[in-house]
C-alpha cells in the first residue's frame, strides 16, 4: 500500500497518509478540519537489502587468470 501526501489549503499543515491504491482520498485536515490536496509524490526507490547484489550476483571472480594469447 502506498504512502500519499496531504497539504490543508487553510493551515497549510502536510501529513502522511498510509492507505489503500482503491480508499478514497482524505478531504478534511486532520488539525483544522480544513480542506486538504492530495500532493503528486515522487514515490519510493529500489530499497536494497543485505550486503549488496553486485557483489553476490554480477561481480566476477577475480581469481581466475586471464589467458593471453600471442600471435607468432
Amino acid at each position: 500500500m502506498p504512502t500519499y501526501e496531504y497539504k490543508c489549503t487553510k493551515c497549510g499543515y502536510r501529513f502522511d497518509v498510509f492507505q489503500s491504491m482503491t480508499a478514497e482520498k482524505l478531504e478534511e485536515c486532520p488539525k483544522c478540519s480544513g480542506q486538504v490536496k492530495r500532493l503528486i509524490g515522487a514515490g519510493s526507490g529500489p530499497i536494497f537489502k543485505g550486503s549488496g547484489f553486485y557483489e553476490t550476483d554480477y561481480k566476477r571472480s577475480s581469481s581466475s587468470p586471464k589467458k593471453s594469447s600471442k600471435s607468432e
